[in-house]
């Protein structure tokens, strides 16, 4: 509403002419005449326009949307735009990035913009009202602004070679040079010479002329006069000689003098300027449009004459201060000089004289002024405001281009604009072809125009013609009427006015023209007086007098409308009464009585109709109202029919008058003529409308009429709509009585709108006149009560209507669906005026009707109906039956709708999506609407569809995605405006979160895919394809209609300005239709060819600023919808919270569901953003809820989600995720006091992401390296346990700095532990670096076993917290094994598995082992510890943990190791695993499974005896240490390892190994080196650049063995029991001189033994073990002696002393014996016993030894031949025949030793 309170708007008309003499008409007394009155009336008041009929938008102004950024996780796109930002100069930074948002929509309670203008970005309210069915389009041009182009013309100035001294004076008008005829009225000017100018002059008004379309036939026509030329003075042929001529100063002199005297004119010259030149027009494509430039044709060449020179001079900087660069001077180079006067009609005739040029400028500045779609909107006191909106285009306006001036200037209302606009008078010049033109008139003018043109005489004069209008002919003294327009620019009217001199011509020729305004009642008295004058051209005494010749008289009423020429004889002299015939005797005329004077008229009047049935009814009219007809009165009703026989252009021109006086009649006539005159009126209309030009639904002249023209005129006529409803009303009654009411009724149904538009306006005039005076300012006015009778009898007729439609759709006629949407406006329009309860009785009669599911074809009328109704601002308020009920349309609207979704019809559920969508935007983007309680007001009121969709969620998943999307982003839209939270019950909150999801889900933002794959679309077939092509998904339906046309236009889209792109496609006519611009079109093209054209294609086929557009909006869309629904998550979970809501407590599902889907979207950087503190609140709010193991699947996703952000390269999100992290601990400190489940969680999750994650790149040389994710994720890891940077860190994610030591309610101190949070962080790490190690082996796995079993074994080690996933890599791990062949430790990893089970089951207590039969197992495998397990039942994870950890899995892995370590020979160690089966089967009774497992310990203890009865002794192994030296080898630089090898590699194979698998890894310039000997390296003496391996046989160290003592290790003596193969201590002895030689005597061989320690003992889960301690002790030389000898007697002793069990057991026996004799006794020299002596005891060593040493060697060697002795004889009772010959062999080589020995050591022989 307007802010007056007043809904009709008064425009006023603007004049049609210029100085309208229109007082004079009024000042008549036309009481006498109602039908003049009526039609002065007609035309004179104010348009008034309801400002609401077409309903009311006032839009909040587009949104400016900034770039969301969706970052993956190796993109930084917010990074690079800042800097891009940075980078780019502040001037053209244009980008909307730091743009306030222009809407005052941001509320501050809210996260994030609404998602509703992302989705209708372009929200085009018109347009969508335009789409509706029956759409009433108002007409966009004021009725009175002619359509077509105005121009206007102003003189500048004139120069004449000679000089300008005398006044001329002018004419300009429209001419149309092909049909030698005058289009307008003359525009009158003049132009004097400097010294005569006064200061008023007036000459600065412009003339204005309307043309209907460019064309180039249409010129100016310039006539210049002077004053007639003295006899003898200075002739103006002056002004055109050849030479360069000057006038004397006496000349100027005369010729000043002579022009004050003389008053009257002579024609002087002529030109024509064409307007719109062909050859230009024909070029510039589509001359008709009317934006075709004035300018090309003026600087063109001009036709025939050749008139205007090309432009020379041109003022950009505006010429007299009012035009920028919009219009054009002109300079008019060569007038045709004339030498005597002409008729117009003679200008261009052929056989005329060739007139000579003048040498002259004439400088005209033309303007063109766009008329089209000029809504006169300026306020109603008339004056123009100016209008500015145009003002950023203009910037670099070119020569050409011509401005829309949206204004109306004219001469009674002087511009009050800012003073460059100067106070320049427009004067209108009467446009002729407003007589002819096929529309009704608006405006009243009535006058005639009189054109002398001839007066033949028998001799010369100079002759002028005076012109009078007189009243009557009684009294020639009497003064003529005032009547006459002047010939002065702006002088008043005139009682006469004169026509030029013709000087010295038998036959006068004029051009001249005179208006003369006419009396509104002409009687047969009224009369034009001509007189004619001759004047003599020299001044005698005083100035020339003119004389008169004759007279003419024309009475009005017979010729007026005639348009021939007339001619008329001269009278003489006048006499009283010369018009009548009776006198015409008397009088006496010139030329014997021939009429020798030839004139013509023209008349123009919009009161004087010259049909003469139109008149008829006029006057009957008059009768009527005046009562001065007869009394039965039938000539009125002859009247009213005949007008069906009025030709159309007469109808057209006097409709409104007709229409208003029919439509009086019909208001106040009695019965019969209320018919008669209904009946006519609806003849009039349907011939109106069928003879409309284009084919519209209602007929302009008709809109125009209701829109504006129709008027009460403020009461003084009685209001229609009663009359007009009941004569209406009883027609449809008789016709649904069934009589026959003939085919008039037929077109009153086509006609409805008109007759229901009158109706409403009728009323809201009476409203508006009753209520106006008593209204406080700036109220609106209140609803009008109809009277009971009335409204019954609109009702009746709107129920008689409502049958009709009924009836006619059901055959399918769409007059029906026409008056279905009239019938639709109707009540929309009463809504405004009426009571709404009077509307609620409409439409709920409509809604009875058409009830419940109906007819498709119904149905879609129903639709169509309330999306009209819905559409009007107040329906919000419209009442309903009950008083409370105040929202019975939205009510109706959604059930309506509901139905519609359910209904099979597809397009009608598109429909019904659309009017809801529609619907809210209009609220949304209204300014009105923007307080935040409208808001809520609407919301409420929408909120019923949320509870029933909810209701009716199958009808919901029925319809398709796009309309899924229309209406969640209406549930979206509304719920943002609802304050409070909702209540519904357990399931429907369940229901209603799903559709939240589903948002997330129709709404995601999918990066489109930058490179088109042609062909990579869905091959959809073409038929499916929509009316218009789909370029987005996501988006409303309206984008696709918008993005077309953008496309299509060769526009800029809307908006660029501000983005600085001006995109102007090339030239359509130009470039071929069938070659596309580019190859991006082309590439379109070939896709939508070939393919139902896919978005993708469409997509890439649009322009890129386009492009831009469509993916801003579609990210901004996705990213509000996020926030939209993450606001509501905030909302519910603060409003469970306080248990104000119904849902499920146990679990929290619905917030649990909502997190789980948002974070595995891919969301915007602002939504990350807001997202972490409604996270930490949630956690607050329901922490215990949400840790609870019922919530593990969701807190597993959740710790997913937030490592995979963790990875991210994206600062703002990385760090948003560490705090995450932290959020969780913090719940999980809380809620539990300890982080076991978290981090078994998070290593879970961590190990899945693993698989998602590249932790690896390859390097240029093809290696590996560690992936930037990798280096993220472990600076995330630890950041999350960095004490130092939590507090920025938490300020940079906008938490509280204390959120993460709240302390708890109940508790003093907050559960947060620092060292805790670090532990956490390191097992991660731990988990993460295992991870990493793997993968960057890479393709090595292959070649380097040993490294691959280590990294399986730190992964299974890193990920201990989980059984599950330990267990995992402990059988990787023996897989590896098994494929290697490592048999015992694939056993060592089974029962690694084995003790993680049962540890877990002794910790429930539910097996049936106890803690002793894991420490059994712990001493098989060391590695089986306690850590682990205690937390394994704490840290359970759905899908994790319990659920395999049974006695079953036990026994099967206890079972795969006994398997294994069989396979590895290690007998003993199978008797312990089987000894732990057993108590299964017993507490089982499975005594078959027991009589197994015993039969295989029998097996066991067998082969154990077997192995230590061989006589070879058995080795299970091989052991070597390997050093590493050289950087190439990474991280095995300068480390010692000790690798198990099988029992049958020896040092050569173990070396090739090596050498094979690190070579491989080497590359050219690197090469390995195997250091040959045992001893110490020292790493700095090696050589840089160089790999460096040192491989030593090692022998293992028993537990109890003394490592000090000197024998040699004779590993076969030492293996004391067989159940100890578990070694960690490992030693080898390597020999040395101290004099520097390599090789020395016993006497200087030195011994070194080295003792290395390993981390964990064999055979362990690796093949090798990293060495962590070297100890080393020397013995001397005789040390080394003595340990050898000492070692061989031990060796004798022990095979002596061997325990044997029976006799059965001798031949290994012997064997083994005869084996060492044999080494011991045999004489060789230099060897054995006999070389210790020969080294030691005699000469120069003997007296280095200490006496001790000496006795030692001396006593080490007596004992050993005591034992040797004794063997002799134990061999000697063991053998047999066949070994009789050794025998006396070992006796004698005995006894030669002795004999040898004795040199030395003499007491030998008394020893033995």
């Amino acid at each position: 509403m307007s802010s007056n309170g007043h809904c009709f708007r008064r425009k006023p008309r603007q004049p049609v002419a210029a100085n309208l003499n229109i007082d004079s008409l009024l000042d008549e007394n036309l009481e006498q005449l109602p039908h003049l009155n009526e039609l002065v009336q007609c035309y004179q008041s104010d348009w008034i326009k309801d400002e609401n009929k077409y309903g009311h938008y006032e839009s909040v102004g587009s949104i400016s949307f900034k770039n969301q950024i969706f970052e993956g996780p190796d993109t930084d796109i917010e990074t690079e735009m800042h800097l891009a930002n940075a980078r780019q100069d502040k001037i053209d930074d244009n980008s909307d990035d730091d743009l306030p948002s222009t809407s005052g929509r941001q509320l501050t309670e809210h996260f994030g913009e609404s998602p509703l203008p992302a989705y209708e970005p372009v929200f085009d309210w018109e347009n969508e009202r335009s789409m509706i069915f029956g759409q009433r389009i108002p007409e966009s041009n004021m009725p009175q602004s002619p359509s077509g182009l105005k121009i206007s013309v102003k003189v500048l100035s004139l120069t004449f070679q000679a000089g300008l001294v005398e006044p001329f004076y002018g004419t300009i008008s429209l001419y149309n040079k092909d049909k030698r005829e005058k289009l307008s009225e003359d525009f009158i000017f003049r132009i004097l010479p400097s010294e005569m100018q006064d200061a008023g002059s007036s000459s600065e008004s412009r003339g204005v002329f309307h043309l209907d379309a460019p064309s180039s036939s249409v010129c100016l026509l310039i006539q210049l006069e002077k004053c007639a030329t003295e006899e003898g003075g200075v002739t103006p042929s002056v002004y055109s000689r050849k030479e360069p001529v000057h006038l004397t100063e006496r000349e100027k002199q005369k010729l000043q003098v002579w022009s004050r005297m003389m008053p009257y004119r002579e024609s002087f010259s002529w030109a024509v300027i064409p307007l719109f030149e062909t050859n230009i027009s024909s070029v510039t494509g589509g001359s008709a449009s009317p934006s075709s430039p004035l300018a090309h044709s003026l600087s063109g060449a001009s036709l025939q004459e050749g008139v205007s020179e090309p432009i020379s001079k041109v003022s950009l900087d505006g010429q007299m201060g009012y035009s920028s660069g919009n219009s054009i001077v002109v300079e008019v180079s060569n007038l045709n000089k004339v030498k005597e006067s002409y008729t117009e009609d003679s200008l261009q005739d052929p056989k005329r004289k060739v007139h000579k040029p003048v040498k002259g400028v004439l400088r005209l500045e033309i303007e063109k002024i766009q008329a089209a779609n000029t809504e006169y909107d300026n306020a109603s006191d008339g004056s123009i405001t100016n209008e500015h909106d145009h003002g950023d285009q203009l910037t670099d306006s070119t020569i050409g281009e011509w401005r829309n001036i949206h204004s109306n200037r004219h001469k009674e209302q002087p511009l009050n604009g800012s003073a460059a606009d100067g106070s320049i008078n427009d004067v209108q010049a009467f446009d002729f072809r407003t007589m002819i033109r096929n529309e009704p008139f608006l405006q009243l003018f009535h006058f005639l125009y009189v054109y002398p043109l001839t007066v033949s005489l028998s001799r010369k004069r100079n002759l002028f013609i005076r012109t009078e209008l007189r009243k009557d002919d009684a009294d020639i003294r009497k003064q003529p009427l005032e009547a006459m327009y002047s010939r002065e620019p702006g002088a008043s009217l005139q009682k006469w006015a004169h026509t030029q001199v013709a000087p010295g011509s038998r036959v006068a020729c004029y051009h001249d023209e005179m208006k003369v305004s006419l009396p509104p009642i002409w009687t047969p008295q009224h009369h034009l007086l001509f007189t004619f004058f001759h004047i003599d051209l020299q001044t005698k005494l005083e100035a020339p007098k003119p004389v008169v010749i004759g007279y003419a008289a024309l009475p009005l009423s017979t010729h007026a409308q005639l348009r021939s020429d007339i001619t008329l004889p001269i009278m003489k002299e006048l006499v009283p009464h010369y018009l009548q015939d009776s006198s015409k005797e008397r009088l006496d005329y010139l030329e014997d009585g021939k009429s020798v004077f030839r004139l013509r008229l023209r008349l123009c009047s919009s009161l004087y109709p010259i049909n003469e049935r139109i008149r008829d009814f006029f006057l009957e009219y008059d009768r009527h109202t005046l009562r001065t007809s007869p009394p039965w009165g039938s000539e009125l009703l002859e009247a009213i029919n005949s007008l069906k026989n009025v030709d159309s252009t007469a109808l057209l021109q006097f409709l409104h008058p007709i229409l208003n006086m029919l439509l009086h009649l019909i208001g106040n006539g009695g019965e019969t003529l209320q018919v008669a005159a209904f009946r006519a009126m609806v003849n009039i209309l349907t011939r109106v409308q069928q003879e409309s030009v284009d084919e519209a639904e209602r007929n302009i002249f008709l809109v125009n009429y209701v829109d504006y023209a129709f008027n009460d005129f403020g009461g003084r006529q009685a209001p229609v709509y009663p009359g007009l409803s009941t004569v209406w009303g009883s027609l449809a009654r008789s016709k649904a009585k069934g009589y026959r009411v003939g085919p008039v009724y037929d077109d009153v149904l086509s006609m409805a709108w008109f007759f229901l538009e009158l109706i409403v306006k009728s009323m809201a005039l009476e409203q508006t006149r009753l209520m106006y005076q008593n209204l406080p300012l700036g109220e609106d006015i209140p609803p009008m009560q109809l009277k009971e009778s009335v409204f019954r009898c609109i009702m009746q007729l709107y129920d008689c209507l409502l049958t009709e439609v009924h009836e006619r759709c059901k055959r399918g006629l769409s007059l029906a669906k026409r008056l279905n949407s009239s019938l639709a406006f109707f009540c929309y329009d009463l809504l405004s005026t009426i009571e709404p309860r009077q509307v609620f009785e409409l439409v709920s009669l409509y809604l009875d009707k058409f009830s419940g599911v109906c007819q498709s074809v119904l149905h879609d009328c129903k639709l169509t109906f309330l999306q009209i109704i819905c559409d009007h601002d107040l329906f919000v308020e419209m009442p309903g039956r009950d008083p409370s009920d105040r929202n019975y349309l939205s009510s109706v609207l959604i059930q309506e709708l509901f139905l519609t979704w359910d209904h099979d019809d597809l397009s009608q559920r598109a429909k019904a999506a659309r009017i809801l969508v529609v619907l809210l935007c209009k609220h949304e983007f209204d300014s009105r609407y923007q307080k935040p309680e409208d808001k809520l007001y609407i919301a409420q009121l929408y909120f019923p569809l949320v509870g029933q969709i909810l209701d009716e969620m199958p009808v919901f998943y029925n319809l398709s995605a796009v309309e899924k999307r229309e209406v969640l982003i209406v549930v979206l839209q509304i719920l943002r405006n609802l304050d409070e939270a909702w209540q519904q019950n357990v399931a429907r909150t369940r229901l209603f979160f799903k559709l939240l999801e589903d948002c997330l889900v129709l709404f995601e933002h999918k990066k489109s895919v930058d490179s088109m794959l042609i062909g990579a679309s869905s091959r959809s077939p073409v038929a499916d394809a929509p009316m218009s092509p789909k370029y987005s998904d996501r988006l409303s339906p309206a984008i696709n209609q918008y993005l077309s046309e953008a496309s299509r236009q060769e526009v800029r889209p809307q908006g660029a300005s501000e983005n600085g792109y001006l995109w102007q496609r090339a030239n359509s006519q130009l470039s071929s239709p069938s070659q596309p611009f580019s190859l991006r079109e082309a590439l379109a093209q070939a896709q939508s060819s070939r393919i139902g054209a896919s978005s993708l294609a469409l997509r890439e086929s649009l322009h890129p600023v386009l492009r831009q557009k469509l993916e801003l909006w579609e990210e901004n869309l996705s990213a509000a919808i996020s926030l939209q629904i993450l606001e509501i998550t905030e909302k519910f979970s603060k409003a469970s919270a306080s248990h104000d809501i119904a849902t499920d407590y146990g679990k929290l599902d619905c917030i649990t569901s909502i997190f789980t889907s948002i974070f595995s979207r891919s969301q915007s950087l602002a939504f990350w953003k807001s997202l972490f503190p409604v996270f930490n609140s949630v956690f607050q709010l329901h922490g215990s809820t949400l840790m609870a193991r019922e919530n593990d699947r969701f807190l597993k996703q959740i710790a997913f989600h937030l490592l995979r952000l963790a990875v991210f390269r994206n600062e703002n999100i990385r760090k948003r995720a560490v705090v995450g992290l932290q959020i969780l601990v913090r719940s999980s400190f809380s809620h539990s006091t300890q982080t076991a489940r978290l981090r078994a969680m998070l290593t879970i999750t961590l190990s899945e992401l693993m698989s998602d994650v590249q932790v690896t790149q390859m390097k240029s040389d093809g290696t590996l390296e560690e992936s930037g994710e990798a280096r993220r994720l472990r600076k995330s890891l630890e950041e999350m346990a960095d004490e130092s940077k939590s507090q920025n860190l938490l300020k940079e994610c906008g938490l509280p700095e204390t959120t993460l030591v709240d302390i708890p309610e109940g508790s003093t101190e907050s559960h947060w532990s620092w060292p805790e949070v670090k532990f956490l962080s390191n097992s991660l790490l731990l988990a993460l670096n295992a991870s990493l190690e793997h993968a960057l082996l890479g393709s090595l796995t292959n070649t380097d076993r040993y490294a691959a079993a280590e990294s399986f074994y730190k992964l299974a080690m890193a990920f201990a917290p989980v059984p599950d996933l330990h267990i995992m890599w402990l059988l990787h791990l023996c897989d590896a094994h098994q494929e290697m062949q490592s048999w015992a430790e694939a056993a060592q990893c089974a029962v690694a598995v084995a003790g993680v089970v049962m540890q877990a089951l002794v910790s429930r207590n539910d097996g049936v082992w106890s803690n002793s039969h894991v420490t059994a197992l712990r001493k098989i495998c060391p590695m089986v510890s306690t850590e682990i397990t205690s937390e394994t039942s704490a840290a359970e994870v759905e899908g994790y943990g319990a659920s395999k950890l049974t006695v079953d899995s036990a026994v099967k892995y206890l079972q795969l190791t006994n398997k294994l370590f069989s396979q590895a020979e290690l007998h003993h160690f199978c008797g312990s695993i089987l000894e732990l089966v057993i108590p299964v089967y017993k507490s089982r009774r499975s005594y078959g499974l027991l009589a197994k497992c015993h039969s295989m310990l029998t097996n066991v203890y067998e082969s154990i005896l077997e192995q230590e009865s061989s006589p070879i002794p058995f080795i299970d192994a091989t052991y070597y240490r390997v050093g590493f030296y050289g950087e190439k080898f990474g991280k095995l630089d300068k480390k010692e390892y000790v690798y198990r090898e099988p029992r049958d590699v020896r040092l050569g194979d173990i070396m090739e190994k090596l050498s094979h698998i690190y070579e491989l890894r080497k590359d050219g310039n690197h090469t390995l080196h195997i250091i040959p000997d045992s001893r110490q390296v020292k790493a700095e003496e090696l050589q840089p650049g160089v790999c460096y391996l040192q491989i030593t046989a090692v022998d293992p160290v028993m537990e109890d063995e003394d490592l000090g003592s000197r024998r040699e290790r004779i590993f076969s003596l030492s293996t004391g029991s067989v159940q100890a193969r578990v070694f960690d201590r490992f030693l080898f002895d390597t020999p040395f001189t101290k004099n520097g030689k390599t090789q020395g005597g016993l006497e200087d061989q030195w011994k070194r033994r080295t003792v290395v320690q390993t981390e964990g003992s064999f055979p362990a889960l690796v093949n090798r073990l990293l060495v962590i301690k070297t100890e080393s002790l020397e013995f001397s030389p005789v040390e080394n002696a003595i340990g050898m000898i000492e070692t061989r007697t031990a060796a004798l002793r022990n095979e002596l002393e061997e325990p044997r069990s029976s006799d059965g057991d001798q031949l290994p026996r012997l064997q083994s014996l005869q084996r060492i004799l044999q080494g011991s006794v045999a004489v060789q020299v230099n060897s054995g016993v006999l070389s210790v002596c020969t080294a030691f005891l005699s000469g120069e060593p003997a007296t280095r030894l200490r006496s001790q040493e000496l006795q030692q060697l001396i006593a080490a060697l007596l004992e050993f031949m005591a034992v040797c002795k004794r063997a002799i004889r134990v061999h000697f009772r063991l053998i047999g025949e066949e070994d009789q010959d050794f025998h006396t062999q070992l006796v004698n080589g005995f006894q030669s030793l002795t004999a040898e020995l004795s040199h030395y050591i003499p007491a030998i022989l008394s020893e033995l």
